[in-house]
C-alpha cells in the first residue's frame, strides 16, 4: 500500500517543471533582466513548492499546463515583492491627509528641496565661517518667526516630541490632564501610554466632557510637574461639554510654578476657518496664550514631512536640546529641507496656493464639479464602462476636523461586466496603481486628491478597464 502511494505521488510530480526550467523560460529571462539571477532563482523554488503542495493535496489533478502557471505565479511573487515596497499611487479617494498614503504630499518647492539635499548638504556647516554649524538652525527659525516662540526643536514625529517633553520635565512626577482629553488615535497611540513610558504619573481630573478651571487647581500638589492640555485630534464631544481655555490654564500654571504644554496635534500655522476648519488650534495662538510648551505635527495641516516640532520658551527648548533622547529622536537633512521649504511658503503668505494639502481644503464644490466634468468629457467614451459626476464629499484626514466633511462632486464608475469591487481592485493594481472608494454600489474617483498633472494617466488606466 504504502509503495503503491509512493509511485502515485511520483507519478503526480513527473510534469512539474524544474527552477531551472522555470528561471529558463523568456518569461524567468526577462524577470532575470530586471530583478536579478539570485533573486528570480529563489522565488522559482518558492513557485515549485507552492505547486508541488498543490498537487499532492489534490491527488494528482492540476486541470492546467504546469509550466504556463508557474510562469505566472512566477510573475505574481516578483509584482508581489515590488508592491510591499513603497511606491507612488495616484489617490483618488479624497482624503486629503492619507495616513495610509503618507499623509501630506509635499509641496514642488519641498520636493525640489529633498532632491537637492540628497547629496552633500550644509547639515551642520556654516557657509561663511567654513566651520561646523548647528542642525537646523533655518527650520527652528522659521517655526519662531511663524508662531512667536521663543525656540524651537524637530524631532521625527509628534508622538516622539510628545515623549520627549514629558521624560525632559515630568519623569518622576505627575501630570494633570483632563479625562476627556485621554485620546487614542491611529496605530493603536495612546495618550496614557506615552505619559506612562515617559516616566510621569497621570493624574486625571474633570469628567469625559466637562473640566473645570476649578478640577486642575485643586488637583495640582507638590509632586505636579506640568499641566497638559491634548487637542483630541479625530473625535469631538458636542452639546453639554466645557474645557478651560489654554491662557485660563497659562494664568493658573504661572500661578503655581508649574509647566503648560500643549499637545495640538495637527500643527494648523494659519487660521483656517476660511476652508471650513474651525475647530484646529492656531499654534501662534497657543503661544501669544502662555503655553510653555507646544507640539505639532510637521506632515498634516502644516503639510510637509513626517516631523514632530516643539516650540515655546527658549530655557525649555534649551533643556530637550541636552536631553539624551533627543539626540535619539532627531530628523535628517532630507526632513529639514522640505520642512525648510514648507515653512517657507507659510513665511511668504504663500501656503494656500503652494501646499498641496491647504490647496485641496480650498477647494469649492463647484470648482471640483466643473473639473470633473471636463474630465469625463476628455475620457471619451469606453466599451462596457458607465461614467456619470454625483454629489459627495470628501475628507480632511490624519485625525484633524473629523466633523468637516467638503463637499465635492465624485466620478462614478460602473462596468457591464465587472463589479465595484472588481473596478477597485483592477484600480488598485493599474501602474500606478490608483487608489479609489466605493459608495452606493459603484467606484467613486474624487479629484480633490488627484493632481491635475496625474488627470492623463488616469484617464490613460480609465481607457484601458
Amino acid at each position: 500500500m504504502k509503495q503503491r502511494d509512493a509511485a502515485a505521488r511520483t507519478n503526480v510530480l513527473r510534469d512539474l517543471p524544474s527552477v531551472d526550467e522555470l528561471v529558463r523560460t523568456p518569461t524567468g529571462s526577462g524577470l532575470i533582466e530586471k530583478s536579478g539571477q539570485r533573486r528570480v532563482t529563489g522565488l522559482a523554488r518558492r513557485v515549485i513548492e507552492s505547486l508541488r503542495k498543490g498537487l499532492l493535496a489534490n491527488g494528482g489533478s492540476s486541470g492546467f499546463d504546469l509550466l504556463a502557471e508557474a510562469e505566472k505565479r512566477l510573475v505574481l511573487e516578483v509584482e508581489s515583492e515590488r508592491w510591499a515596497g513603497v511606491s507612488r499611487v495616484i489617490n483618488a479617494t479624497g482624503v486629503v491627509i492619507h495616513t495610509n498614503l503618507g499623509r501630506a504630499p509635499l509641496s514642488e518647492a519641498a520636493r525640489r528641496a529633498v532632491v537637492e539635499a540628497a547629496g552633500y548638504a550644509t547639515v551642520e556647516y556654516d557657509l561663511p565661517s567654513g566651520n561646523r554649524g548647528k542642525r537646523g538652525t533655518r527650520a527652528e527659525a522659521l517655526i519662531c518667526e511663524l508662531t512667536g516662540a521663543e525656540a524651537a526643536v524637530i524631532v521625527n514625529n509628534c508622538a516622539a516630541a510628545a515623549f520627549l517633553v514629558l521624560s525632559a520635565f515630568a519623569s518622576g512626577g505627575e501630570a494633570i490632564v483632563s479625562r476627556g482629553e485621554l485620546v487614542e488615535i491611529g496605530g493603536d497611540f495612546r495618550i496614557p501610554d506615552v505619559l506612562a513610558q515617559s516616566g510621569t504619573r497621570l493624574r486625571e481630573v474633570g469628567t469625559t466632557n466637562r473640566t473645570r478651571l476649578a478640577d486642575y487647581e485643586k488637583a495640582i500638589n507638590e509632586s505636579t510637574k506640568m499641566i497638559l492640555k491634548v487637542h483630541p485630534s479625530n473625535y469631538r464631544i458636542i452639546g453639554f461639554s466645557a474645557s478651560p481655555t489654554a491662557s485660563d490654564l497659562a494664568a493658573l500654571a504661572k500661578t503655581r510654578n508649574v509647566l503648560l504644554y500643549e499637545d495640538a496635534g495637527s500643527g494648523a500655522l494659519i487660521d483656517l476657518k476660511t476652508i471650513g476648519l474651525t475647530d484646529e488650534p492656531v499654534i501662534v495662538e497657543s503661544i501669544a496664550a502662555g503655553v510653555d510648551l507646544v507640539t505639532f505635527s510637521g506632515d498634516k495641516l502644516l503639510g510637509g514631512p513626517q516631523a514632530g516640532i516643539i516650540a515655546g520658551k527658549k530655557d525649555l527648548i534649551e533643556q530637550i536640546r541636552k536631553h539624551p533622547l533627543c539626540r535619539a529622536l532627531r530628523v535628517d537633512k532630507l526632513v529639514y529641507a522640505a520642512l525648510e521649504a514648507t515653512l517657507t511658503s507659510f513665511r511668504d503668505e504663500k501656503a494656500l496656493n503652494e501646499i498641496p494639502v491647504l490647496r485641496m481644503l480650498s477647494m469649492t464644490k463647484e470648482e471640483l464639479g466643473d473639473r470633473a466634468r471636463r474630465f469625463v468629457k476628455t475620457l471619451g467614451e469606453i466599451p462596457d464602462l458607465a461614467v456619470e459626476v454625483i454629489e459627495g464629499v470628501s475628507a480632511v484626514g490624519g485625525g484633524a476636523s473629523p466633523d468637516f466633511q467638503p463637499e465635492t462632486a465624485l466620478i462614478a464608475l460602473s462596468h457591464a461586466r465587472s463589479s465595484e469591487e472588481k473596478l477597485e481592485y483592477t484600480l488598485r493594481h493599474s501602474d500606478p496603481p490608483v487608489i479609489s472608494r466605493i459608495a452606493d454600489g459603484k467606484a467613486v474617483l474624487d479629484l480633490r486628491t488627484v493632481s491635475e498633472s496625474e488627470e492623463s494617466e488616469l484617464i490613460r488606466i480609465l481607457g484601458g478597464l
